[in-house]
């Protein structure tokens, strides 16, 4: 099961109230207040963690509550702050109000870390001669978390284009093949290893239909993941195995980029065209580079022609920004 958006609760805690108290020595005459503070609440604090790959565990378990101060005591004793609750989260999650339209935070780094609801300040005691106040309550919250899988690389393209395959051609990813339209369901990472000193990660993205950027097919939910990616290589069936010509093809993934992000555009694409190994590719590829007028790389990823020539150009696409 890949999640990338829940719905969780979280609760930071109140804050431990003031005592209200008096004592009085043998030598004393009057009474004298020694009521001690109460301890503040936990703060709730998402963390990144690079050791966190998925969002799995807030489909089990949707409250987090950190511990609530403890109240003051007599003899000028105040009370113990409560213990931080920290939620823990993948490198690349978004947290957002639930309710409104506000993001808290992006969580983009390893080892980011963000108070999202504070605790309670603890009540005050009656030991500087006033009355002894009662703890304030702990934020509470319902938050989204979403994650945006974090790649150097996002191939795109129809369904059936050969995405899949060439991911599991080019780097240490096994994802599921199959003859049928949207095979691929959830995002699929994969290792790129050209030698030991040069690698990137790349990212099977779920096929993009007409439409995609009003979520039509989840095409929505699929880009949110291209938006984190430094570069796109854009796949191509040059032998229109489905009946759709390349051309236009290209034209419409790329428009379903620009409805959804205009900024999209603007990352680096690596064209490629897959499936030469068929008869009809060569002819549809003369006529797609009069039309398109680009770099483009043929491959196949039956025989596996071209696609060590495409990854050195994605890497010196990667290098080069």
């Amino acid at each position: 099961m890949f999640i990338v958006h829940v719905e969780i609760n979280i609760k930071a805690g109140d804050g431990g109230d003031g005592c209200h108290s008096f004592s009085k020595a043998r030598s004393q005459r009057f009474k004298r207040p020694d009521g001690g503070d109460g301890g503040k609440g936990g703060d709730i604090r998402i963390v990144s963690d690079h050791n966190v790959q998925t969002l799995i565990e807030f489909y089990y378990r949707k409250h987090f509550k950190a511990d609530s101060g403890t109240n003051g005591g007599s003899n000028h004793k105040n009370g113990a702050d409560g213990k931080i609750c920290e939620v823990r989260v993948p490198v690349g999650t978004v947290v957002r109000d639930s309710s409104e339209d506000i993001m808290y935070c992006d969580m983009s780094y390893a080892g980011r870390s963000v108070v999202i609801a504070k605790g309670g300040e603890g009540g005050k005691g009656n030991s500087r001669r006033r009355v002894g106040t009662p703890g304030k309550d702990g934020e509470e919250k319902d938050i989204i978390l979403e994650l945006k899988l974090v790649a150097d690389v996002g191939i795109i393209g129809y369904p059936s284009v050969g995405k899949s395959s060439l991911i599991s051609r080019a780097s240490n990813a096994k994802p599921k093949i199959a003859a049928y339209p949207f095979t691929t369901k959830t995002p699929m990472l994969g290792l790129v290893r050209l030698d030991p000193e040069r690698s990137f990660v790349i990212c099977d993205i779920p096929g993009l239909i007409e439409g995609a950027h009003a979520g039509r097919g989840l095409g929505d939910a699929f880009l949110r993941h291209v938006e984190r990616t430094r570069a796109l290589v854009h796949m191509i069936d040059m032998a229109a195995v489905e009946g759709r010509d390349p051309v236009e093809d290209l034209a419409s993934i790329n428009k379903e980029l620009k409805l959804y992000n205009a900024a999209l555009l603007k990352r680096p694409q690596i064209i490629a065209v897959n499936k030469m190994d068929l008869a009809e590719s060569s002819e549809n590829l003369k006529r797609f580079r009069k039309k398109i007028r680009k770099r483009v790389y043929p491959i196949s990823c039956v025989t596996g022609e071209g696609i060590k020539e495409l990854m050195e150009a994605v890497y010196s696409k990667l290098s080069n920004r």
